[in-house]
């Protein structure tokens, strides 16, 4: 599923995919994303499900994600952020947090793997 988002011709966007765990969730291609905003924030904003116990203020590790490509345009990690990705279940070299990882000026592609989020019992 590919979605477009609002876009100004002048402007930077980026594309980002969100790919699943959960084997019966398709791919979905999110593009003309505004940099500036963290990949919780998109997800939520394009009604795909990402945890985020404590409201998207580091203080969790529910809506932990990978990043398969585009580590590059995304924030650095804080140490903070290390401390709680060290707690996730199942965290990798390639562990973020979704409310951590905010798209910086510029444009490109971003990839990501959501873990199962049938792991998580609510909000």
């Amino acid at each position: 599923m590919v979605y477009f988002c609002a876009r100004n011709e002048h402007e930077e966007m980026y594309t980002v995919r969100f790919k699943f765990e959960q084997k019966e969730l398709e791919p979905i291609t999110l593009r003309n994303v505004e940099p500036g905003q963290s990949l919780l924030e998109i997800a939520l904003m394009n009604d795909i499900e990402l945890h985020h116990n404590c409201g998207g203020v580091c203080a969790c590790t529910t809506c932990h994600l990978y990043i398969e490509k585009g580590m590059e345009f995304i924030d650095e990690l804080t140490d903070r952020e290390e401390d709680f990705i060290d707690r996730a279940v199942n965290p990798r070299l390639n562990s973020r947090l979704g409310c951590q990882s905010l798209l910086l000026d510029g444009d490109g592609e971003i990839e990501t793997i959501l873990p199962d989020q049938t792991q998580f019992l609510g909000e």
